[in-house]
Order: structure tokens, then C-alpha cells, then sequence
């Protein structure tokens, strides 16, 4: 008997910073009804906004967003804190009928998450990954 496992989507949101990664993960999550995961490795941390970049409530639009502003800064959070802590925010948005939109710059949370043989990430989850790129003088006009 072929059985085929349904597996639960997950998409995956990067790029380089002021790429509007931000911004594309709440026009997504709201459109797909999502929640977002944060996986910037600085934007963890509580406090920083300005110097992170950290998304504004205004920006976020309502849309529910995890692992952003939740870790002390005094406290080392490593790529394995990360894949702990966002297995458990996905089980949860996925088991909620939801979209869990996981965006960031991040590549070594994200390969972390993906890669780790013991989570098995991609045998229990459908991925789509998303690179954002811009024209470097349109991000140095951002950037300014």
C-alpha cells in the first residue's frame, strides 16, 4: 500500500538586511493566515529595535510574531536554542490550522532548523524558500 504523508507547509523568508523581508512576511501571513517566527539572530533579543532594524508594531500589522524581542541579551542564543524554540512556535501555528512564515537573515538558524538530521524538519514539513534581493541602489537608498 503507497500511503502518502500530508505534510504541513512552511514557508521561509531571507535576503539580505532592508530587503523588505519584514513586510513581505505580514502581507504573506496575512493573505495565508500566518504567523511569523523571527530568525534574525540579533532581533531575538529584547530591546536593540533601532539598532536591528526590529519590525515596528504599527508594521506587524496584527499579524502574531514569535522568537522577536523574547531573549535577554546577557544570554548566548545558538542556532540549536533556535531550531528548540521555533520546532515548538511551528507544531503549534501548524497544529492551529495556520501558515508559519519564518523569516530572517539568519542562514545558519535556517540551515540549522532545515538540516539537523534529528529533527527531520524536511520529512515532517513542505518548504518554500523565498530569497529577496534589490538592486544594491535601491537598498542604499533604503539603507540611507
Amino acid at each position: 500500500m503507497d500511503y502518502k504523508v500530508h505534510k504541513k507547509h512552511v514557508v521561509f523568508i531571507t535576503g539580505a538586511i532592508a530587503t523588505g523581508k519584514s513586510r513581505l512576511s505580514v502581507d504573506i501571513a496575512t493573505k495565508y493566515s500566518g504567523e511569523i517566527i523571527n530568525c534574525d539572530k540579533m532581533q531575538v533579543y529584547k530591546g536593540l529595535d533601532i539598532v536591528t532594524n526590529k519590525i515596528t508594531e504599527s508594521a506587524m500589522k496584527g499579524m502574531p510574531h514569535h522568537l522577536l524581542g523574547e531573549i535577554q541579551p546577557n544570554v548566548n542564543f545558538t542556532a540549536q536554542d533556535f531550531c528548540y524554540h521555533a520546532v515548538a512556535v511551528i507544531r503549534k501555528v501548524a497544529r492551529s490550522g495556520r501558515l508559519p512564515v519564518i523569516v530572517g537573515g539568519s542562514n545558519s538558524f535556517i540551515e540549522a532548523l532545515v538540516d539537523d538530521p534529528i529533527l527531520s524538519f524536511q520529512s515532517k514539513y513542505e518548504c518554500c524558500f523565498l530569497w529577496l534581493d534589490v538592486s544594491l541602489p535601491m537598498l542604499y537608498s533604503y539603507v540611507e
